[in-house]
């Protein structure tokens, strides 16, 4: 079995011991594609890259970081990618701008209000802006690879609604605002999944009770885990969760 594996962070899953530096995409030892590959008795060729973006998949990223997409090709068997939070910097604004409002109204509801523009919310419209590109995305890689199982692999669960600790340091209100857009980003994903004919990687399910908040996080909190995971990254439990996930949908 030929298995590629495209996607951002969530995927290359930097400081899961151990890190590979691969010019810049950060990738683990241990990230859920390696162990699927293992499981699955598949030769993998791993392009996925800490801070990608849809636009990467068709341009280079790094230098010597070629197109993700360049790796699909019509002898490959299997496919999974998980991309999409870095487009419209949603997950940026996510993790880091909603955080640093906090001092403005710790009760209210900042964050949410800095990103309402007209009646819209810039974050849950940019997301659909992406599943449009993920859309197309998946399209070309069914194109490349007609033959190709194609997994699309969800965010997990960062926060639950109710949630709230210093972990992800929010404004009272804005707990409820980060859980929605928590929800929007695996959404967007299952969408396209479902525009395309692709199978869809339910991680945000298998992820409930484990989020940065819980007593048995899947995800990282607010600082950096030199020898387990980077900030509001997943450790490798749930990369072994995911890996569970991709192999029994990869079988079928």
């Amino acid at each position: 079995m030929r298995y590629v594996a495209l996607g951002d962070s969530y995927v290359s899953a930097p400081l899961v011991p151990v890190t590979d530096i691969a010019n810049g995409c950060l990738r683990s030892s241990n990230n859920y594609p390696t162990l699927a590959a293992k499981a699955l008795g598949a030769t993998l060729d791993d392009h996925s890259c800490a801070g990608a973006r849809t636009e990467d998949l068709t341009t280079s990223q790094h230098p010597d970081v070629p197109p993700q997409l360049s790796a699909v090709k019509p002898g490959v068997d299997l496919v999974t990618i998980g991309i999409g939070g870095n487009d419209g910097g949603v997950f940026g604004q996510f993790t880091s701008r909603c955080p640093q409002l906090r001092a403005q109204d710790p009760k209210g509801a900042p964050c949410e209000a800095a990103m309402s523009r007209g009646g819209r919310d810039m974050l849950l419209t940019a997301l659909d802006t992406t599943r449009v590109k993920v859309t197309a995305a998946l399209r070309r890689v069914h194109q490349l690879a007609p033959q190709a199982t194609v997994l699309v692999v969800g965010y997990p669960q960062i926060i639950a609604p109710g949630d709230s600790c210093s972990k992800l340091p929010l404004a009272a209100g804005d707990y409820a605002y980060a859980a929605k857009v928590n929800q929007a980003m695996a959404t967007m994903l299952q969408r396209a999944a479902e525009a395309t004919g692709s199978s869809y990687v339910d991680v945000f399910t298998a992820s409930k009770g484990h989020g940065v908040c819980s007593a048995d996080p899947w995800t990282n909190g607010s600082v950096n885990d030199q020898k387990r995971a980077a900030a509001y990254h997943p450790f490798a439990v749930e990369q072994k969760a995911v890996a569970e996930l991709v192999v029994a949908a990869a079988k079928g």
